[in-house]
C-alpha cells in the first residue's frame, strides 16, 4: 500500500465519523496517522506533518458536514455564530498563554473534563427530539459564550481542539437537541479550523502532495456519515459520542502520563 492510498483510507474513516457525530477529525485522524503507517511498514509521519494533515481533514470535514447537516435543518446559525467566534478568540488566547502553566496538569484537567462529557452525553434531556425544529431553538447567550470560552481557552493551553466536548455541554447546559448540537458543532469549529489551516499553510507544515487524496476521501465520507446520522436514533448517536469522547479522554490521559514520566 502506498502512502496516498493509506491517507485516503484513513480519511474515509475519520470523515465518516465527522459527518456522523459532528466531531472534528483530530481525535480520530491524528492517532491513525501516527500509528498506522509504521504498523504497515511505511515511513512514519512527524508530529508536524500529522498536525498539518489533521487540519486539512478537519477543515474539509467541517465544510462538508455543515453542508449536509444544514440540508436537514440541523445547524443553528445563531448558536454557531456566538460559540464559534468565542471559541476562536479563546483558543488563540489559551495558545498564547500555554508556556506559563504546567502542561501535564492541564492535560489531566482536560482529560477529566472529557470523561465528564462522556457521561453527560448519556444523560437524556427533556428538550431532545428525533426531529427537532431549528427555528424553535433558544439558548442562553451567556452560557453559550461561557462554555465556548472555557473549552476554547483550555484547549488552546494544551494544544487540543476540544470540539468533541462541546456537544455534551450544549445538550446538557444549553438544552440544545442532539441532532442540532451535532450539526452546529461542525459550524462552530469551522472558523478555528480555517485559522489553524492558514497558520499551518503559511509556515510550510502541510504535505501538499497528500492533500488531494485526503480531500477526495473525506468529502464523500463526511456526506455519507451525515446521511446516516439523520437516520440513526438519537439514543444511538449519544452512545457513539460517549464512546468516542471516552477514547479521546483516555488518549489525553496517556499524554499527560507521558509528560509526567519524562
Amino acid at each position: 500500500m502506498n502512502m496516498h492510498l493509506l491517507v485516503g483510507t484513513l480519511g474515509l474513516v475519520s470523515g465518516f465519523l465527522s459527518g456522523l457525530l459532528g466531531i472534528g477529525g483530530g481525535i480520530v485522524m491524528a492517532p491513525l496517522l501516527l500509528y498506522v503507517p509504521p504498523w504497515l511498514g511505511l515511513p512514519a509521519f512527524s508530529m508536524r506533518e500529522v498536525a498539518g494533515l489533521t487540519i486539512i481533514q478537519g477543515l474539509t470535514a467541517c465544510l462538508s458536514g455543515v453542508l449536509v447537516h444544514r440540508k436537514f435543518h440541523f445547524v443553528s446559525g445563531r448558536l454557531a455564530a456566538w460559540m464559534g467566534s468565542t471559541i476562536f478568540v479563546a483558543a488563540l488566547t489559551g495558545g498564547a498563554a500555554a508556556d506559563r502553566i504546567a502542561n501535564q496538569l492541564l492535560l489531566a484537567v482536560f482529560a477529566i473534563l472529557a470523561l465528564a462529557a462522556a457521561v453527560l452525553i448519556l444523560v437524556p434531556t427533556a428538550e431532545d427530539s428525533e426531529r427537532p425544529n431549528v427555528e424553535q431553538v433558544t439558548f442562553s447567550r451567556l452560557r453559550a459564550v461561557t462554555i465556548a470560552g472555557g473549552v476554547g481557552f483550555l484547549g488552546g493551553l494544551v494544544g487540543q481542539g476540544g470540539s468533541f466536548i462541546l456537544i455534551p455541554l450544549m445538550t446538557s447546559f444549553l438544552q440544545i437537541p442532539t441532532r442540532i448540537a451535532i450539526g452546529s458543532n461542525l459550524a462552530i469549529i469551522l472558523l478555528s479550523s480555517l485559522a489553524a489551516f492558514l497558520g499551518k499553510a503559511l509556515t510550510g507544515q502541510i504535505l501538499w502532495s497528500l492533500v488531494p487524496a485526503l480531500v477526495l476521501a473525506v468529502v464523500p465520507a463526511t456526506f455519507a456519515g451525515g446521511q446516516l446520522s439523520r437516520r440513526l436514533p438519537v439514543g444511538k448517536l449519544r452512545l457513539l459520542l460517549a464512546v468516542c469522547i471516552a477514547v479521546a479522554a483516555i488518549r489525553i490521559s496517556l499524554s499527560a502520563l507521558t509528560f509526567c514520566l519524562e
